[in-house]
C-alpha cells in the first residue's frame, strides 16, 4: 500500500491560488509612444499577463502540486516481515561424563540416565530462547563447541538430541568448558552473556582450573548459571541385597556456588526431571528472552516520482512561450 509520511504539507497544495489572490496585479506600462526617424519602423509591443497562455498556467500549476506530492513523502509499504531483535548471547554448556548415564531421573514415571532428562529438558528451554543468539558446549574429559552462537535454535536442539555420553570423554573438564564459553562469548559485541552450565560432579580434568575459567568469566563480564544435577538417594541392588545410595556425593557445590556467585549467576540444585524443568524456567525470568515477534516492514521511497513529473512539467512550462512579440519592418 503506498502512505504519505508528511500528509500535513498537502496543506500547501492552494498556496499559487491563495498568493494569485492576495497580491495585486502587475501593472502594465502605458506612456507615451516613441517616435523614431526612419518611416514604417515600430518597436515591438509588449503583450501584458492577461495574453499569458492558459496552457503554461495549468502546467505550473501541476507542476505545483506534483511538488508538493514529491515533499510529503509518498513511500510503498511493503508486508510485515517477523524478524529476530538481538538479545543476549547465551551458551549452554552440558557435561557428557561417565557419571551422566547413572538413571536417578525420571520422564513420564520411567527412570532415565541424567544426560536424558537434560536433552529433554534443556531442548524446551532453548526453542523458548527465540530472539536470543544460542550455542552449545559438549564437555567431558575435554570441551567441544558444536553448535555456535546462532538464531537457528532448531539445530541448538538437534544437535543436543543427538548427542551422547562419552562423547566428549568420561570424565569432567568443567574449568575448560567455562574458558571455552568465555572465548566465544567475548567475540560478541553486546553486554548480555549468559553461560548455563549443567554438571553432576568434579572438575577431574581439563587444563584450566573452574577458578582461573571464573575469574576470566568475570574479567570479561559472562555470567554463569551453574546447575547440579542428580538426586540425593538412590537404591541399588547388589548380592548383599538392597540399598540406599547417595548418587550425588561427587557433586562440588561449594565450587560451583562460588562460580555462579562470583560472575553474578546463581547456583541451582536439581535432583529430579520436576526441579530441572523448574530451575530452567526461573532461568527464562532471570534472564528473559527479547521479543521474537518484533516486525520490520520495508519501505520504498516514491518521491522520486512526482518530483520527476513536476521538474518536466517544469521544463516543458518553461519552453513554452509565456508572450509573443509582433513588430513589423519595412525596407
Amino acid at each position: 500500500m503506498v502512505e504519505l509520511a508528511w500528509p500535513w504539507l498537502l496543506v500547501l497544495l492552494p498556496l499559487p491560488l491563495i498568493v494569485s489572490r492576495l497580491l495585486p496585479r502587475a501593472r502594465s506600462a502605458v506612456g507615451a509612444a516613441l517616435h523614431l526617424p526612419h518611416a514604417g519602423v515600430a518597436l515591438p509591443q509588449q503583450v501584458d499577463a492577461s495574453r499569458v497562455p492558459g496552457l503554461r498556467r495549468a502546467l505550473g500549476l501541476l507542476a505545483w502540486m506534483l511538488l508538493t506530492l514529491a515533499v510529503a513523502r509518498p513511500q510503498w509499504l511493503g508486508v510485515p516481515e517477523d524478524v529476530p531483535r538481538s538479545g543476549r548471547d547465551l551458551l549452554l554448556a552440558v557435561d557428557t561424563s561417565g557419571s551422566m548415564s547413572i538413571e536417578d531421573m525420571q520422564l513420564g514415571g520411567a527412570p532415565v540416565p541424567r544426560f536424558a532428562a537434560i536433552q529433554a529438558i534443556a531442548s524446551d528451554f532453548v526453542q523458548r530462547r527465540a530472539g536470543d543468539r544460542v550455542g552449545l558446549i559438549l564437555f567431558g574429559s575435554r570441551a567441544y563447541l558444536m553448535v555456535p552462537l546462532t538464531f537457528d535454535l532448531k539445530t541448538v536442539g538437534t544437535q543436543l538430541m543427538e548427542s551422547a555420553i562419552g562423547l566428549a570423554g568420561r570424565e569432567t573438564a568443567i574449568g575448560d568448558a567455562i574458558a571455552l564459553a568465555v572465548k566465544r562469548l567475548r567475540e560478541r559485541p553486546q553486554p548480555q552473556r549468559v553461560v548455563v552450565l549443567l554438571t553432576d560432579g568434579v572438575n577431574t580434568s581439563g587444563e584450566l582450573d573452574p577458578k582461573k575459567a571464573t575469574e576470566l568469566a568475570v574479567a570479561n563480564q559472562v555470567r554463569v548459571y551453574t546447575i547440579g544435577i542428580g538426586a540425593d538417594a538412590m537404591r541399588v541392588n547388589s548380592l548383599f541385597g538392597s540399598r540406599v545410595v547417595n548418587p550425588s556425593a561427587d557433586l562440588d557445590e561449594a565450587m560451583l556456588t562460588q562460580m555462579a556467585e562470583q560472575t553474578g549467576g546463581r547456583y541451582f540444585r536439581a535432583r529430579n526431571s520436576e526441579e530441572l524443568a523448574d530451575i530452567y524456567r526461573s532461568i527464562d525470568k532471570l534472564e528473559p528472552a527479547a521479543d521474537a515477534k518484533q516486525s520490520l516492514r520495508p519501505v520504498d521511497e516514491l518521491y522520486w516520482i512526482p518530483l520527476g513529473g513536476a521538474v518536466a512539467l517544469g521544463a516543458l512550462a518553461f519552453l513554452l512561450p509565456g508572450f509573443r512579440l509582433r513588430g513589423t519592418a519595412a525596407a
